[in-house]
């Protein structure tokens, strides 16, 4: 990667910062009369509509922990799957989000799909599934995927890239020869969520959020929330 050719000076990013907006072309409606009665049909509904509306990356979501201080930490990832259990998604226990979630297992999650206006957030409790399901994970992923899983050693102190660049050419090499190779930190999670947010955004800033939450009993009520 070549070196950047100039600074941004304080005054160059407030002007790119205060020229930017959101939002200029139209934005769907969102009837929250027609909405499901639980959360997971219509997080498919919009995942699918803004998939097919031309968003890169839909899947990408943030995902915020609480270490042991308690102070918050948030990072990007993938969803790799949403079912009756939940919003699922993977990383290696040994991480800092997996020390994390196995001292405090609640988290929440945050979707973004600028290119229709859309915002969904889900807040629950996370399970740590077995190795048997955790290793079908990475098996209908890529290469790539098992050589990052068995470069391993995520969010710790790296010496120098040329250390990185090693062990990771052999990471890919093994999971050429070896596509079943154990990945033993590995491992799938599960959101269950007890409040998901829908956010429609409006350019007249009248956006419209519908908050699902559970119930006492385990039912789904919902409610409608100030912009």
């Amino acid at each position: 990667m070549g070196r950047m050719t100039s600074e941004a000076t304080p005054d160059d990013f407030r002007s790119t910062l205060h020229s930017l907006r959101v939002w200029d072309s139209p934005l769907p409606g969102f009837d929250t009369d027609t909405a499901p009665g639980e959360p997971l049909a219509l997080f498919r509904e919009w995942f699918v509509h803004a998939a097919r509306a031309g968003q890169l990356e839909p899947h990408t979501m943030s995902l915020a922990t609480v270490d042991g201080d308690g102070r918050p930490d948030v990072r990007i990832l993938m969803l790799h799957d949403v079912d009756a259990r939940g919003w699922h998604f993977a990383s290696h226990a040994t991480s800092a989000k997996g020390v994390q979630l196995a001292a405090r297992p609640e988290a929440a999650l945050g979707f973004y799909w600028p290119s229709v206006g859309r915002q969904v957030r889900v807040r629950g409790r996370v399970t740590a599934c077995g190795p048997e399901e955790s290793r079908a994970d990475l098996a209908v992923r890529s290469r790539g995927a098992l050589a990052a899983a068995l470069t391993g050693r995520q969010s710790e102190v790296l010496g120098s890239l040329e250390e990185l660049a090693r062990v990771s050419a052999a990471s890919w090499e093994r999971a050429g020869a070896e596509p079943d190779a154990p990945a033993p930190t590995w491992t799938r999670y599960v959101l269950e969520p007890v409040e998901v947010e829908f956010f429609q955004g409006d350019a007249a800033r009248r956006h419209v959020r519908l908050r699902y939450f559970r119930t006492a009993d385990g039912s789904w009520d919902r409610e409608l929330l100030w912009p």
